[in-house]
Formats: C-alpha cells, structure tokens, sequence
C-alpha cells in the first residue's frame, strides 16, 4: 500500500537532485573557454572592444575568452554562427549597426535578429563625424545644406561602400535635410577618406580616429558629430541634432547578444561582469583613445534601443531605394 507513496518520493528526490546537479553546473559557470564570435575581421572597432574585454574577462573569471573572427558577407556569416550555436552560454556575440541594417536591406535573412538573438548589454558608443573639404564654402551644417540645395545632385558624397554605417549616415542627413546630392561608394573607409582629402568628393561621415588626424592637420573641415549630444572625443564640435535637425542621430554603437535560450543565471552573471570590466579606469582609458564613449545598459535598455534601430534604418533603407537581395 505504501509503494505509490514511495515511488513519488523516489521521483520527487530524483527532480531536486537534477535540478541541484543543473543549478550547480550554470553556477560554475565558466568552467571552459568562452568564444567571443565578431562577425568582422581583425583591427575594427568591434574587433577591438570585444578583445578589450575579452582579456578582462579572463583576467576576473579565470576562463580563457577568446575573440573568434568570422568576417564576410556583411556580418551575416559571423552573425549566423553565433545564432546557430548551442545556448549554453559558451558562445556571444559581438554586434554593431550592420546588426539593424542587414534586415532592412535583406528580405531572407539566414536568422531571426531579434528571436534568435537576445541582447546582454549595450557596451561602447562612437560618433562619426561630419566633414567637408577645406575649398568647400561651408564652415557649419546648415551652410552645408544651403549649399546642397543651391546645386541639387553636384556635391559629391564619399562613403566607403553601399549600405556602410557612414553611407546610411548620408542618407539619414540628406532625408532629414531635404538634399540631393550624388552618393560615390568606395572600396573602404581610406579610399573614401583620400577622395575627400583630394576634393575628388565634397564631405562624407567617418569614424573620428580616420578623420581627426587630418582635421588637426587644417586638411579636412569637421562640422558636427553624429550623436545626440556632444562627443567626448571632439567636444568643440556640436552635433547635428543642435545644428537645426532635432533628433539627428547616428551612433556607432557596439553591444553584445547571445544565443536565445542561454540559462539566465549565466545571462545575469555574463552582464555583471562585463558592467564591472567596463566600469574599470584603464578600460575606460583605452577605449577613450579610440573615441569610445563606454555605455554599459542593462539587457531590457539595449533591446529597446535595437528595436528602435530596426525601425529607423528599415525606413532610412526603403526612402533611399536601397536592397541587397
């Protein structure tokens, strides 16, 4: 009469010893080496971030992090090893715009952004900045406009390549000022650097370790940072946003995601420690040099700000006529 009551027990035993053996191997979590994918090659932006850190996280947990390269194909190829990857918390991603651009350029994408990718915390900001040739007649943003509109579709504006963070960037200005000019896509950022540099183009965005050098230099004219408040990295400069287009803004940011379906615990300590790694002076000093504004969000906080950047560069994409199906 007593076995039923038995055999419960026995199961009910059973459950708390896995569930004690389960809590057990995420609370020893990392007990291997973590991979950091980036869906970019060696030297970016994000390439640096995510071996900034990655070194930190070494350092406090006791685990190797390494930073696993995955470049090609516009992030997609990285992007998708990530994704497809076991949720164990074994595997992050480290992202940056082309994360939101992809799915407003592409209508098959080999994943889910948003349902096959959960975000851990928004890390770095960067601006880019505004500028012009030093013959071109217009020292703020406004005469810039004015003068776009003056000569519709003959200012010239370099980007380096179709769909990059600063052509997208362009296109967002030219909408918000209501300008025609004509796009020339180069093959990467120095290439473009050099068209403006020469006056074979009149302005274009870029990052502010490409284009600082030469504006100390009297070489390049600088107007105004993308971001909506001033940048620590050029604070002279105001931002567009104050220069008459309210709202303008464009960050470079970076952030890191994982694997839908990692255990929360391990998602939870992922966040902590990374908060506590870019809270430290040296790391904050580094990516300072770089012109990296450290952020640092909870998880909720930069699923917002993804979810706000789908939207935008969607319509960003579709005025502009843009595709990459």
């Amino acid at each position: 009469m007593l076995l039923p009551n038995v055999s419960r027990m026995v199961l009910l035993l059973a459950a708390l010893v896995f569930c004690a053996g389960a809590s057990a191997q995420q609370s020893s979590w990392p007990n291997k080496t973590v991979r950091l994918v980036v869906p970019a090659a060696a030297g970016g932006p994000v390439d640096l971030v995510a071996r900034v850190l990655a070194e930190k996280l070494t350092s406090t947990l006791g685990q190797t992090f390494i930073v696993d390269n995955r470049a090609g194909a516009g992030h997609l190829i990285g992007t998708e090893a990530a994704a497809r990857s076991a949720p164990d918390g074994y595997t992050f991603l480290a992202v940056t715009t082309p994360h939101v651009i992809n799915p407003a350029l592409r209508t098959k994408m080999p994943y889910d952004t948003t349902r096959d990718l959960e975000p851990v915390s928004w890390l770095t900001s960067l601006p880019l900045v505004l500028v012009v040739h030093p013959s071109v007649p217009a020292k703020t943003v406004q005469e810039l406009v004015d003068l776009a509109k003056a000569r519709p579709g003959q200012l010239n504006m370099a980007s380096a390549g179709t769909a990059t963070g600063p052509h997208l960037a362009g296109e967002l200005f030219n909408s918000s000022a209501g300008i025609r000019v004509t796009h020339i896509p180069y093959k990467g950022g120095p290439q473009a650097t050099t068209a403006v540099l020469s006056g074979e183009a009149t302005f274009m965005f870029d990052t502010p370790s490409s284009v600082l050098p030469h504006i100390k230099a009297g070489k390049l004219r600088a107007l105004a940072v993308t971001t909506l408040t001033r940048a620590s990295v050029a604070p002279e400069l105001p931002t567009v946003a104050e220069s008459g287009f309210p709202g303008f803004e464009v960050n470079v940011w970076i952030g890191l995601v994982a694997p839908a379906g990692v255990p929360k615990d391990i998602l939870a300590r992922m966040h902590s420690e990374l908060l506590k790694a870019l809270a430290l002076p040296d790391v904050k000093a580094r990516f300072a040099a770089a012109g990296f504004d450290v952020v640092g969000s909870t998880p909720e906080q930069f699923g917002a700000f993804i979810d706000k950047d789908l939207v935008k560069w969607r319509k960003v994409v579709r005025d502009a006529g843009m595709s990459a199906n």
